[in-house]
C-alpha cells in the first residue's frame, strides 16, 4: 500500500472549502480548536486564510490517553485555550482520524476547561480502523491502511503541507 499518494495541499483546500460552508451555518463564528500537532497546523493556516480575528487553540492528548503508561508526555504540545469554552460553539480540527483515541482524548482535555455548547470534528483523513464510537463531522477523504502503517501530516518550512506514509517495523 505504499503507493497510496495523498495531496495534502488539495485536500486542505477542500478543509478551506468545508469551513466557509460550516462557518456559514453559525449565527455566531465558533472557536477553532486543533489537535496538537497537525490539527494546531491546520487551524493556525485556516485563521490565516478564512481572515478571522479570533485566537485559535490547541488541544493536546498527552494527559487523557488510555496508553500514558507507554507513550509518556509527548512532545506534540501543550493545551492552549486563549478563550472561555464555557457556552462556546467549537470546531475541533485533526489531521487523521483513525482509532478514536486521540479525539476520546482532546474531548476530556477541553472539557477539563468547560462546557462548551456544540463540539463539531473536522479532519483532512479518515483512514478508518475506529476503536471507539467517533465520527468526523467533515473528513475530506477516506482512505484504508493496514495497522501497521502510520499516516500523518508534515509541515514544510515554507508552511505547505504533505503527508508521511510510514510502515511500523514488525514487532515479531
Amino acid at each position: 500500500m505504499s503507493s497510496l499518494v495523498l495531496d495534502a495541499e488539495a485536500l486542505y483546500a477542500d478543509l478551506l472549502r468545508g469551513m466557509r460552508l460550516q462557518l456559514a451555518s453559525y449565527s455566531q463564528p465558533p472557536r477553532l480548536v486543533g489537535v496538537a500537532s497537525g490539527g494546531a497546523w491546520l487551524v493556525q493556516r485556516l485563521q490565516k486564510d478564512l481572515g478571522l480575528s479570533e485566537e485559535v487553540g490547541i488541544l493536546s492528548s498527552s494527559m487523557h490517553r488510555d496508553d500514558f503508561s507507554q507513550r509518556g508526555l509527548s512532545s506534540s504540545g501543550q493545551t492552549v485555550l486563549p478563550f472561555d469554552v464555557n457556552g462556546a460553539h467549537l470546531i475541533v480540527i485533526d489531521d487523521v482520524l483513525y482509532t478514536g483515541r486521540t479525539v476520546r482524548a482532546v474531548l476530556n482535555e477541553l472539557f477539563d476547561y468547560g462546557r462548551p455548547a456544540s463540539v463539531r470534528l473536522m479532519v483532512l483523513v479518515d483512514r478508518g480502523g475506529r476503536e471507539l464510537p467517533v465520527q468526523a463531522d467533515l473528513a475530506v477523504a477516506r482512505v484504508s491502511l493496514p495497522a501497521a502503517q502510520t499516516l500523518e501530516l508534515a509541515r514544510g518550512d515554507d508552511g505547505r503541507f504533505s503527508f508521511r506514509l510510514q510502515t511500523l517495523p514488525d514487532p515479531a
